[in-house]
């Protein structure tokens, strides 16, 4: 149903604004009518103040101050109103709960100012005090700001269900704020009266787990955020917007939950996961949005209530179905069907355990097929052992056998995994429970090599935990690269649009020694951070020469002298905070592109250009300093915006030219195409001016498809003599950061993680001597001492530590921190029987003898005359 508007600063009738003001919209004048109007709830409100003896609340307990200011009063509006959405009894914008009990807690300043120690002050107070719900209309993006967030998981683990709002940052994708965006907290996203995701709310998947694993689904549920009423200073009504109007409006929906169950039996039935239950299980899937949009959609307050009602203590998975075929909500997976030979999809579900703060996985979950087609899908799980506080993770590696490489249809199925908990206080045996995840998907052939493109995630690094800047330098207002920048957050209009344009497009979470180049046409690599292991770079240059592998690489900016002048002072961390690279780690992609004879240089160029009647704009991309000869090149007059330049020009004249500068350069060398471009703003949706997604389909027609669009091959570009720059001039290097700190390559192992082929997963990759595997040698089939075995496992790897009491002495959240998210993997051993083994051995034998021998025939031909390589140089 379309609802009007309640427009601010409109004079409406005091009927008119009962009938339609938030509490309408969820029926609570039901419940009131049955009696519950929250009584005996203690909802802690950590926000801006109150006013004492304000006439629109019943229940003002107490008001507590946190911050450095000498008041306790609310001087800006915003807690005020808070409290009016959740318990306001003022006619012309009633609250959800008029008769809950309000603890105010001031944890911002008149400025709008507060700090993780103001909190973790106000947080032990709430503990010590029993609270019921606490409501926090604020967030940011430091997921690891350890001392807050673990402090948030010890309030919710002392049974104190906590709402919070995801953040105003959308329509961006991947913009979830914390403490919303933890899995024990209930996220709230905002929605307009006409049911459609607000455009300032924010998009997920949760980035917790990127590069190296894949998001949760937030928020947990969405709520109407436009044009509130609720409370004011002086004692009237105003309006507000945002999710930290949302999530009062949750809040006050789950306060009168809570004084739906007997006080008595409360803290035996309710918990931040079994409220959680209630919530997403009534909630109404909204027709026009997705997953990380809506979570599990509109709250419902009567159906959340019905189940409460007849509530027992279970666990359960959020969302409980994975459905290919219900588009868009199952977005990104319903845009791409599964096929046999790609990289593993992963889906990241939440476990929910309304049974108890600490549970266990009792055995390994495991997929039952609904019939025989079931068995050509391979899952293997990665999961929390231990699930605490109420939830853990549940993550689907899924993919398609290779006898289905034909294969089109569909396979459904159910995922099941068994929780249990210990006894609750009074209770003798242990509480077990079976949560299911319903699963249909969609699997169609195995697409031809042209159309397969590898996305590489492993080698992007974003904040946290390091000041990784904006790749726009013109975006003021937000510097730092805390999106994602994976296919389903900030690149999610550039992956819809490659599967419009007929692409599959796969992620990569490993290094590049983890997949076979022989199955894709095109390496994407796009705006990277990261350093590179030799191994990579020594097998990239073999399959762009050799295998024919298609290369594109999109850069960004990296100018040492603007790093230094881009830091700043940080008062809540009291430590000067320095960019750890620049937009990209060009040094890095220049060991990574030397064997094509290729380097970027530092200049920070920005301004418009048009090839072939498509405008772009060009924000703080760099230049092409080394190209070979034959290669096309493109070339526009940029202005230099580096601090590097700026110096100089203050030297030289009185004001910035702008100059040629090569941007685009193409290329064929030996079997492959390469293609890099110094920018990666116009594939970005988060700060973008204008998209280039015209250039990156003509780019990967000729990386995949050697088809070569006129204009950009136009011989007036082809370069005659090489571009080269001096080893000298080439960017270097930071040498006051320590990026290890940083980094998944150094001083780190390499190795294939849980998002590469199972046949790869925990070695070192394709053509790579590890862990008993045969060295593939040219021309001859290696023996895989893995695949086979590896193949019937139908578990998860992660070994995670018991929960013991000797963590006690240790940070409990570092400790369940690398529990949710290890990186290291605990492998398991292979044995062979006794006769395997020198069997093996002995072809081994064979074979090398074979291929040495084939090595000195070839070097005696090539002696008798075969003329010197045209890669010999480089």
């Amino acid at each position: 149903m379309h609802v009007p508007y309640i427009h601010s600063g409109v004079m409406l009738s005091t009927v008119f604004l009962q009938r339609y003001q938030v509490t309408s919209f969820f029926g609570a004048r039901g419940l009131w009518e049955k009696g519950y109007t929250g009584a005996k709830v203690k909802m802690a409100i950590f926000d801006t103040g109150i006013r004492a003896n304000h006439p629109h609340f019943r229940n003002i307990k107490e008001r507590t101050n946190w911050t450095n200011e000498d008041t306790l009063n609310d001087n800006l509006g915003h807690g005020t109103f808070v409290a009016g959405v959740i318990a306001g009894q003022y006619d012309e914008c009633l609250g959800f709960a008029p008769d809950t009990e309000i603890y105010a807690f001031r944890v911002f300043t008149d400025a709008q100012v507060s700090y993780t120690s103001w909190f973790l002050d106000a947080f032990n107070y709430a503990i010590a005090t029993n609270m019921d719900v606490l409501n926090l209309s604020i967030g940011g993006p430091d997921y690891l700001d350890l001392p807050f967030v673990e402090k948030v998981w010890e309030l919710t683990a002392n049974n104190i269900i906590m709402v919070s709002a995801i953040g105003n940052d959308g329509p961006l994708y991947g913009t979830l704020n914390n403490p919303a965006d933890q899995s024990d907290v209930i996220g709230v996203g905002g929605i307009d009266y006409g049911d459609h995701i607000a455009s300032f709310s924010s998009r997920g998947m949760s980035t917790w787990e990127i590069p190296h694993g894949y998001g949760r689904v937030k928020p947990d549920v969405v709520a109407y955020g436009r044009e509130i009423m609720g409370s004011s200073i002086s004692a009237n009504c105003k309006s507000l917007s945002g999710t930290s109007v949302a999530s009062p409006v949750v809040a006050g929906v789950v306060c009168l939950l809570v004084s739906v169950i007997p006080e008595h039996d409360r803290k035996n039935i309710l918990n931040p996961a079994s409220m959680k239950q209630a919530l997403v299980e009534g909630a109404a899937k909204l027709p026009d949005a997705n997953m990380y949009e809506q979570g599990a959609g509109r709250v419902h307050l009567l159906e959340s209530y019905e189940i409460l009602k007849s509530y027992q203590p279970r666990a359960s998975i959020f969302p409980s179905i994975l459905d290919y075929m219900d588009c868009p909500y199952s977005w990104p997976f319903c845009r791409q069907p599964l096929y046999a030979g790609a990289m593993p999809v992963i889906f990241n579900a939440t476990i929910l355990n309304g049974m108890g703060v600490l549970g266990y996985v009792e055995s390994p979950p495991t997929w039952h097929p609904s019939d025989e087609e079931g068995n050509l899908l391979s899952i293997r799980f990665t999961y929390s052992e231990v699930i605490w506080p109420w939830t853990g993770y549940l993550a689907l590696h899924m993919q398609i056998k290779e006898e289905a490489a034909l294969f089109s249809g569909e396979i459904e199925g159910n995922v099941t995994v068994k929780i249990y908990s210990p006894p609750a206080q009074g209770e003798k045996n242990v509480r077990r429970s079976t949560c299911v995840l319903q699963l249909k998907l969609k699997v169609v052939p195995t697409p031809p090599r042209s159309k397969r493109v590898l996305w590489d995630q492993f080698h992007s690094i974003k904040y946290p935990p390091g000041y990784i800047p904006r790749d726009s330098l013109d975006v003021r207002n937000d510097i730092l690269d805390w999106h994602g920048d994976h296919l389903h957050t900030n690149f999610h209009i550039m992956f819809n649009m490659l599967r419009d344009a007929g692409y599959y497009v796969e992620t990569l979470g490993s290094p590049l020694t983890c997949f076979d180049a022989h199955q894709y046409g095109t390496l994407l690599l796009v705006d990277l951070e990261d350093e590179y292991f030799k191994e990579e770079i020594q097998k990239l240059r073999d399959d762009v020469i050799n295998t024919g592998l298609g290369l594109a690489v999109f850069a960004e900016w990296y100018n040492v002298d603007t790093m230094v002048k881009m830091r700043f002072f940080d008062d809540n961390t009291r430590s000067w905070w320095t960019p750890v690279t620049g937009g990209a780690n060009i040094p890095a992609l220049n060991d990574l592109l030397a064997p094509f004879g290729i380097a970027f240089g530092d200049k920070i160029l920005n301004g418009d250009f048009s090839i072939d009647g498509e405008h772009s704009r060009y924000a703080s991309g760099t230049d092409i300093v080394r190209f070979p000869a034959g290669g096309y090149v493109h070339a526009f007059p940029f202005m230099d915006s580096s601090e590097s330049a700026a110096t100089q020009n203050v030297l030289l004249t009185s004001g910035m030219a702008k100059a040629d500068s090569p941007i685009l350069g193409l290329l064929e060398l030996g079997e492959g195409r390469i293609a890099v471009y110094g920018d990666s703003n116009c594939l970005d949706s988060s700060h973008m001016v204008t998209h280039c997604y015209w250039l990156l389909r003509k780019i990967l027609d000729f990386t995949s498809g050697n088809i070569k669009d006129p204009v950009l091959f136009s011989t007036s570009v082809r370069r005659a003599a090489a571009l080269y720059q001096d080893d000298n001039q080439l960017p270097s290097r930071r040498t006051d950061v320590d990026f290890s700190t940083y980094s998944a390559v150094v001083g780190k192992e390499l190795i294939c993680r849980s998002d590469s082929r199972f046949e790869v997963w925990g070695t070192k990759g394709y053509s790579l001597h590890v862990r008993g595997r045969n060295r593939r040698l040219p021309g001859y089939p290696a023996i895989d001492l893995g695949r086979g075995l590896n193949s019937t496992v139908e578990t998860s790897y992660l070994k995670q530590p018991q929960w013991t009491q000797n963590n006690k002495g240790e940070h409990s959240g570092n400790n369940i921190f690398g529990l949710l998210y290890r990186d290291e993997l605990d492998m398991p051993v292979l044995v062979a029987s006794h006769w395997l083994v020198p069997a093996l051995v002995a072809i081994s034998g064979l074979l090398l003898f074979l291929s040495f021998w084939r090595i000195r025939q070839k070097r005696r031909r090539r002696r008798k005359g075969s003329s010197s390589g045209r890669l010999g140089n480089l």
